[in-house]
Protein backbone atom coordinates (compact mmCIF):
# COMPACT_ATOMS: atom_id res chain seq x y z
CA UNK A 1 0.00 0.00 0.00
CA UNK A 2 1.51 3.46 -1.30
CA UNK A 3 0.76 6.70 0.62
CA UNK A 4 -1.74 7.45 -1.94
CA UNK A 5 -3.33 4.27 -1.55
CA UNK A 6 -3.87 5.30 2.22
CA UNK A 7 -5.33 8.31 1.71
CA UNK A 8 -7.65 7.12 -0.75
CA UNK A 9 -8.93 4.92 1.58
CA UNK A 10 -9.05 7.19 4.82
CA UNK A 11 -11.20 9.34 2.30
CA UNK A 12 -13.83 6.49 1.73
CA UNK A 13 -14.12 4.56 4.61
CA UNK A 14 -14.21 7.87 6.39
CA UNK A 15 -16.39 9.65 3.97
CA UNK A 16 -14.15 13.08 4.14
CA UNK A 17 -12.45 14.48 1.27
CA UNK A 18 -9.00 13.42 -0.26
CA UNK A 19 -8.02 16.77 1.26
CA UNK A 20 -8.84 16.28 4.52
CA UNK A 21 -7.60 12.84 4.32
CA UNK A 22 -4.38 13.78 3.05
CA UNK A 23 -3.91 16.33 5.70
CA UNK A 24 -4.90 13.56 8.44
CA UNK A 25 -2.18 11.64 6.62
CA UNK A 26 0.44 14.21 6.33
CA UNK A 27 -0.34 15.24 10.12
CA UNK A 28 0.33 12.02 11.27
CA UNK A 29 3.60 11.07 9.57
CA UNK A 30 4.99 14.13 10.25
CA UNK A 31 4.40 13.84 14.19
CA UNK A 32 5.94 10.53 14.17
CA UNK A 33 8.82 11.84 12.47
CA UNK A 34 9.41 14.79 14.69
CA UNK A 35 8.97 12.25 17.79
CA UNK A 36 11.73 10.26 16.44
CA UNK A 37 13.82 13.38 16.08
CA UNK A 38 13.51 14.10 19.63
CA UNK A 39 14.53 10.20 20.17
CA UNK A 40 11.49 9.89 21.86
CA UNK A 41 9.59 5.84 21.36
CA UNK A 42 6.07 5.81 19.66
CA UNK A 43 4.10 2.51 20.24
CA UNK A 44 0.69 1.89 18.66
CA UNK A 45 -0.93 -0.46 20.51
CA UNK A 46 -1.60 -4.21 18.37
CA UNK A 47 0.32 -2.78 15.80
CA UNK A 48 4.01 -2.40 17.10
CA UNK A 49 6.42 0.31 17.95
CA UNK A 50 9.19 2.67 16.56
CA UNK A 51 12.03 3.02 18.20
CA UNK A 52 15.77 4.89 17.08
CA UNK A 53 18.75 1.90 17.31
CA UNK A 54 22.23 3.60 18.01
CA UNK A 55 25.39 1.36 15.77
CA UNK A 56 28.61 2.29 17.34
CA UNK A 57 31.35 3.20 14.63
CA UNK A 58 33.25 0.76 13.19
CA UNK A 59 36.13 -0.08 10.81
CA UNK A 60 34.99 -1.13 6.87
CA UNK A 61 35.49 -2.39 3.74
CA UNK A 62 35.22 -0.97 0.40
CA UNK A 63 34.11 -4.14 -1.52
CA UNK A 64 35.54 -2.82 -5.00
CA UNK A 65 38.95 -1.81 -4.15
CA UNK A 66 38.96 -3.39 -1.25
CA UNK A 67 40.16 -0.37 0.95
CA UNK A 68 39.67 0.14 4.56
CA UNK A 69 36.96 2.73 5.63
CA UNK A 70 35.72 4.29 8.91
CA UNK A 71 32.03 4.25 9.37
CA UNK A 72 30.82 6.69 11.26
CA UNK A 73 28.11 5.76 14.35
CA UNK A 74 24.54 6.83 13.46
CA UNK A 75 20.90 6.11 14.57
CA UNK A 76 18.65 4.66 12.25
CA UNK A 77 14.72 3.87 13.03
CA UNK A 78 13.64 0.41 14.10
CA UNK A 79 10.01 -1.15 13.77
CA UNK A 80 9.09 -3.88 16.38
CA UNK A 81 6.02 -5.69 15.20
CA UNK A 82 3.32 -6.26 18.05
CA UNK A 83 2.10 -9.23 19.48
CA UNK A 84 -1.32 -8.86 17.90
CA UNK A 85 -0.41 -7.71 14.66
CA UNK A 86 2.08 -10.86 14.43
CA UNK A 87 -0.59 -13.20 15.42
CA UNK A 88 -3.10 -11.62 12.91
CA UNK A 89 -0.31 -12.64 10.00
CA UNK A 90 0.24 -15.98 10.99
CA UNK A 91 -3.61 -16.76 11.19
CA UNK A 92 -3.73 -18.82 8.21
Amino acid sequence: MTKADLINYISEKSGITRVKAETVVNTIFDSMVEALLRNDRIEIRGFGSFTNKAYDAYQGRNPRTGEVIHVPEKKLPFFKVGKELKEDINKG
